[in-house]
């Protein structure tokens, strides 16, 4: 995270565990290595916190997210909705893995502290049911666009993005997190389940069957 306490809020959502639900911590994470964060901008791996987002988002005059939203249309079909169009699809979870950021906005508006504006970046995933897995090759070259987008969208807001010339200083998570360290830690399908965590997956087998 990086200036926590500024009036305009990047926020990537989504889980890493479960393939293209990954793609906005992988954006966000993209957006944060390639440009430097001017001080008046806070970035942030929201990951699948939640409610626990919900005092960051209300002080903050701006805020963009980037998700994997299910728009009912085709693998990586990028949108961009603003503002009013946001809370429509802001509570359309991917899976019973993310977190409702519907909530989050429905929240904000009750305590009277709704951003004056929103942008949501979303994609449509390809694949969810995939644990451990990575960004889909439709979704992940998506992340290029979304951060040209995402830079357009700040610069407008009065948020001017430098590239960087060396890696930052901090990263936004763990470096076990990483998309290249995460990727070639990944054990073979041979020995490990892809469709979700053996040993809680055996106790509902095991649950089911008495």
């Amino acid at each position: 995270m990086k200036g926590a306490a500024a009036g305009t809020l990047v926020l990537g959502i989504g889980n890493v565990l479960w393939a293209d639900e990954g793609f906005g911590v992988r954006a966000v994470e993209a957006l944060h290595e390639r440009f430097d964060v001017p001080d008046d901008v806070a970035i942030v791996d929201g990951g699948t916190q939640g409610l626990l987002l919900l005092d960051m988002v209300c002080d903050a005059e701006r805020v963009l997210v980037f998700d994997a939203i299910d728009f009912a249309l085709p693998p990586g079909t990028l949108r961009v909705l603003r503002d009013a169009e946001v809370p429509a699809w802001a509570g359309s979870k991917v899976s019973l893995h993310q977190a409702s950021f519907q909530e989050v906005l429905a929240l904000s508006r009750l305590r009277g502290r709704t951003p004056r504006a929103i942008t949501l970046i979303g994609v449509q995933p390809a694949v969810l049911a995939d644990f451990g897995g990575s960004l889909t090759d439709i979704v992940r070259p998506r992340i290029d666009e979304a951060i040209g987008i995402a830079v357009a969208e700040l610069a407008a807001w009065g948020h001017q993005y430098v590239p960087r010339t060396a890696p930052p200083a901090e990263r936004l998570n763990d470096a076990a997190l990483a998309l290249n360290a995460y990727e070639s830690g990944r054990p073979g399908a041979d020995v490990a389940c892809r469709i979700g965590d053996e040993r809680f997956l055996a106790i509902r087998a095991a649950a089911e069957r008495s």
